[in-house]
């Protein structure tokens, strides 16, 4: 089994089209934050959980071992588990 797991982006309290993999709830999360969500709510297929985070991104230096074609400033997302609704 690969442990992956898909967490449904979900805004105001619909489903999206959205869709991340991720093995745990907060790489997901580190997805949608990326993607400039700031409210994310990822309901886990399968199962009746939703996973609710507070998201943002910074513009930073890009690492002194980064490679030759990443820009001088990326995006790096944060992400604060809120807690688990259950539907």
């Amino acid at each position: 089994m690969s442990g992956k797991k898909y967490f449904v982006l979900m805004e105001g309290g619909k489903d999206t089209a959205q869709v991340f993999v991720s093995k745990q709830p907060r790489g997901a999360a580190l997805k949608a934050a990326t993607r400039g969500h700031t409210d994310i709510s990822l309901r886990e297929r399968g199962t009746n959980k939703v996973h609710c985070f507070t998201g943002s991104t910074a513009m930073v230096p890009k690492p002194k071992n980064g490679p030759a074609w990443l820009p001088a400033q990326i995006k790096k997302a944060n992400v604060k588990k809120t807690g688990i609704k259950h539907l």
